[in-house]
């Protein structure tokens, strides 16, 4: 764990919420100079707190009207075998999240599709590629909160 202080608490508030601000504003913000936002958050960088800035889409804007998760079981816990997963899942923009389970999924899909065609075309490239022993999704009817920001 990364050691931060309030300072770098409240920058990465900021940041999480706008990542457009200044170094100027976001002194002013924090009560530090420039220079000394900056040295701050290059250390952030170079720590690996902040891993990136990017922006963050709207999937309903962009035609992605359709968000999937799918839980998959595998009876090959072999390391050839999570190679060859991680190659296929990674390979499908549509998959935007993956996570290695503990319980009775051993692997938990997040997607953003179109529609039904975009799944089942992102499942049948899935199961060409790796084999999988049950396949089950679900389909989000409503987002109720879908929030970035982690809580610092």
């Amino acid at each position: 764990m990364v050691k931060i202080d309030e300072t770098d608490r409240r920058i990465l508030r900021i940041l999480q919420a706008d990542s457009t601000f200044s170094l100027e504003q976001l002194g002013a913000e924090v009560e530090l100079s420039t220079n000394s936002v900056w040295r701050r958050v290059k250390r952030l960088e170079a720590e690996g707190v902040i891993t990136g800035r990017i922006a963050v889409l709207d999937p309903q804007a962009i035609g992605l009207q359709m968000t999937v998760f799918v839980a998959i079981k595998t009876s090959d816990h072999s390391l050839a075998w999570l190679a060859r997963f991680h190659e296929a899942a990674a390979s499908q923009p549509e998959i935007v999240e993956i996570y290695r389970m503990a319980g009775d999924t051993d692997y938990l899909l997040k997607l953003h599709v179109g529609g039904m065609e975009d799944y089942d075309r992102v499942y049948k490239k899935l199961i060409t590629k790796v084999a999988l022993s049950d396949v089950s999704a679900s389909f989000a009817m409503e987002t109720i909160k879908n929030e970035r920001a982690l809580p610092v």
